[in-house]
């Protein structure tokens, strides 16, 4: 399980050079060969990924893998929508985000989307991607505008603050219906100045934006056992 989270990033940095350049020079340039070829080593040496191509990595989840027991009572469901809408100033003020634009089985990650992993993962070139450690604590040092969602189940964490890099890859599970969770995070990253773009991919709702050198990508699914999964990648 070590670089399942970071497969939700980094192929997206990858795949950028398959873009049209005439239409997106961004995602041309997204990386230098040398660090290109690196983190396309890791992925394909990693016992996790070895058995599925890079675009279908970008968006790859827990799905059949056990879920651990997570508390779906109405309850407990209703405490952590309250907690939501207490971060944002009120129920009142969740906002949906805007409809998704399909991206289909073949096409490039969008120009949003390769800006935000850039900036994540390899901010002026650098390979953080290489830099992280996994551990618990760094579910608890995501940006401000970017918490685990109330009382969300975390899976993973990993992270870095060495050299440029301010990493953090997160992935936890929540009742919480996934449009909801959506919202919240669409509302946060409004909230706190940074762009939003929405698409849809292999299955999964994708949130992405920056703000100037900051950036993040919400990875979003509803699984077969009645829980949503979120991979959130940041970087402050």
């Amino acid at each position: 399980m070590k670089s399942r989270l970071l497969a939700s990033i980094l192929p997206v940095v990858l795949l950028a050079g398959c873009g049209d350049k005439a239409d997106d020079k961004a995602a041309d340039d997204a990386m230098d060969p040398a660090t290109e070829q690196a983190l396309n080593d890791e992925l394909m040496t990693d016992p996790d990924l070895a058995d599925r191509n890079e675009a279908n990595a970008a968006l790859s989840g827990t799905g059949n893998a056990a879920i651990p027991n997570i508390d779906k009572s109405p309850r407990a469901i209703d405490a952590a929508r309250t907690r939501a809408a207490e971060l944002v100033g009120g129920r009142g003020n969740l906002v949906s985000p805007p409809t998704a634009k399909t991206l289909g089985a073949n096409a490039a990650p969008s120009s949003a989307m390769v800006a935000a992993a850039r900036a994540a993962v390899a901010p002026g070139g650098e390979n953080c991607g290489e830099k992280v450690n996994y551990t618990s604590a760094w579910a608890a040092k995501l940006p401000a505008a970017f918490p685990v969602y109330p009382r969300g189940n975390t899976q993973e964490a990993a992270g870095t603050d060495e050299g440029n890099c301010a990493l953090r890859v997160v992935s936890f599970l929540t009742p919480v219906a996934l449009d909801e969770v959506l919202a919240f995070y669409y509302t946060r990253a409004r909230g706190a100045g940074y762009n939003v773009e929405h698409v849809t991919a292999a299955g999964d709702n994708i949130l992405s934006g920056t703000k100037g050198n900051s950036a993040y990508v919400v990875y979003g699914r509803r699984l077969a056992q009645g829980v949503t999964e979120i991979d959130l990648v940041t970087t402050d």
